[in-house]
């Protein structure tokens, strides 16, 4: 899986989860729900196979999104 694989708003959720926003945040900078980035996030690290959100910002970080 590649991050081109994504859509616009997961990328934005990643980096801006990489950067240290939280959902509330994330939420409130893209005029979404709070539970509409969860299940971003969600769908994210099931792409991925990820179990923890360190995992996607580390990977994020190495792929130069953040």
């Amino acid at each position: 899986m590649q991050f081109a694989e994504l859509t616009e708003r997961e990328l934005d959720v990643i980096i801006l989860l990489s950067r240290g926003y939280t959902n509330k945040e994330i939420a409130d900078k893209l005029f979404l729900s709070k539970y509409t980035i969860e299940t971003h996030r969600k769908n994210i690290m099931k792409k991925f196979k990820f179990k923890t959100v360190g995992q996607l910002i580390y990977f994020a970080t190495q792929e130069g999104l953040v």
